[in-house]
């Protein structure tokens, strides 16, 4: 098998929970999200990466530390989304207050809060340069490994796969879960996704 790019997305958080768009708040794991690090470290152990890199928030590091993992490195390339005014807020609190049944985050442009809010083609070229650092040990048939959050880990998926950034809207990913992309042949696609172990 070809060298792959496994994705893990950090534990349950309590805003993960609770569905609030979590961004640069530095949200401890619950018990159930340190639960779940935990139970990815025999498959994680079962890999030999190449590179490892993580985001620098704790939820991600804490995650990468339970499953077993030393990062080789921890970039802001992997933060999640900065959400602006949207930070900690839900769907449903946001749908609410802009009057709009069907808001979704992916269509509309993020408000300045605290943090100036970032959007999805900006997020788009932080994630293809974390691509960029992967593809040297792709080539020479090394694993790498990226411990991160759900929207920027779905945004690198489409990516991945040549689909416009927007399409990571179809990738759920799911606290303390591993995935893997490679390849088939040349073609990029998807190897495993969503899986507890």
């Amino acid at each position: 098998m070809t060298a792959q790019i496994w994705l893990i997305r950090h534990g349950e958080t309590e805003w993960s929970r609770t569905g609030r768009h979590t961004g640069r708040t530095d949200v401890p794991l619950t018990e159930a999200g340190v639960a779940a690090a935990a139970r990815l470290a025999p498959r994680v152990s079962t890999l030999s990466p190449g590179l490892v890199l993580c985001s620098p928030l704790q939820r991600a590091r804490d995650t990468a530390r339970l499953a077993g993992l030393t990062p080789d490195s921890c970039t802001d390339d992997l933060l999640e989304w900065d959400y602006g005014a949207w930070e900690g807020r839900t769907t449903a609190e946001i749908r609410q207050e802009a009057a709009d049944p069907a808001w979704l985050i992916w269509d509309h442009d993020v408000p300045p809060g605290d943090t100036a809010g970032e959007s999805l083609s900006d997020v788009a070229v932080r994630v293809e340069r974390v691509i960029d650092q992967c593809t040297p040990e792709l080539d020479a048939g090394r694993d790498c490994i990226l411990v991160a959050h759900g929207h920027v880990l779905r945004i690198l998926t489409a990516r991945w796969l040549g689909l416009p950034p927007i399409d990571g809207r179809l990738f759920v990913l799911d606290a303390g879960k591993l995935s893997a992309l490679g390849f088939e042949h040349e073609t990029r696609t998807m190897r495993l996704w969503n899986s507890g172990s």
